[in-house]
């Protein structure tokens, strides 16, 4: 009698088959897998094909907010709802933050006073820079980025890394914005209170160069604000691990370089890049 159910299976037609195992007729599949596919069916389709494009050219970075904002600058009009249904129907995601991770901290004298005092939005390039170190891990052990951003465009001017957490990674990092910006003397150089800002050799280089210091109260990373967010966008986005020092050097080259200064919108520069920023303010200077 099973050898018979089974063979009688077998020559089931297998549409027939399904729709009886879902209990749904044969004319209703028939006439709903011919019927035409509706408007609003394919305005999401080709809306999800745009939404991937934008998704790939980020890295897979951006999140619904920044994609229905390159929409609607190429002029497409979909709510920002809309944009999140479709994303999370298709499990399209964008970077998230991880779990912050916190650095040891060295006893360190003689600060610089805090300049700054938060007032993050500058008028003009090259007038003040903001400069921070981070961690990346590789097989091999730690290898250190540090960074010089540009207040005025949030644009990473110079960085560099080092396998060791030492002054001279900082002055690396300046002296390369200092040679590649040329910024007038009074420039100022806002940090952290970390040993390497405040070392006699990292001092003596910003009194060379005309630079004055700035630094962050202790314990205070508001005071810094600016350098903190780029680092945990660089990892949500990026990482914070790589197969080898050599990895870590391309790969941030392409992020930093290829993509954040040049091609990432950041809301706080009016939904454009740092580049874009910069050549648009010298438009409308000359």
């Amino acid at each position: 009698m099973k050898f018979g159910v089974i063979e009688r299976l077998r020559r089931e037609h297998p549409v027939r088959m399904m729709c009886r195992l879902f209990d749904v007729s044969v004319s209703g599949y028939y006439a709903w897998r011919d019927r035409p596919e509706s408007k609003r069916s394919r305005e999401d389709r080709l809306l999800l094909e745009k939404i991937r494009v934008y998704h790939k050219q980020s890295r897979r970075t951006y999140g619904s907010p920044r994609i229905h904002h390159a929409l609607a600058t190429e002029g497409h009009r979909c709510s920002r709802k809309r944009v999140e249904r479709l994303m999370r129907a298709n499990a399209i995601v964008g970077a998230r933050k991880r779990k912050f991770k916190v650095m040891p901290r060295e006893d360190v004298t003689a600060p610089a006073p805090n300049l700054l005092k938060r007032e993050f939005e500058v008028d003009v390039p090259n007038a003040v820079w903001a400069g921070d170190m981070t961690y990346l891990w590789t097989p091999a052990g730690w290898v250190f980025l540090a960074v010089v951003l540009d207040l005025f465009s949030r644009r990473v001017v110079s960085w560099a890394i080092s396998r060791k957490p030492n002054a001279q990674l900082m002055i690396d990092a300046m002296a390369r914005a200092v040679y590649e910006r040329r910024p007038n003397s009074g420039l100022i150089s806002h940090s952290d209170q970390g040993c390497q800002y405040t070392s006699s050799s990292y001092r003596k280089f910003a009194k060379a160069n005309g630079i004055l210091l700035s630094m962050s109260r202790r314990g205070n990373p508001w005071d810094n604000a600016v350098s903190e967010a780029f680092f945990a966008t660089l990892k949500t986005e990026l990482g914070d691990s790589f197969i080898g020092f050599d990895a870590v050097q391309r790969e941030l080259f392409e992020y930093i370089d290829g993509f954040y200064n040049t091609r990432r919108i950041h809301t706080s520069i009016g939904w454009m890049s740092p580049m874009q920023y910069e050549n648009r303010m010298a438009e409308v200077a000359a």
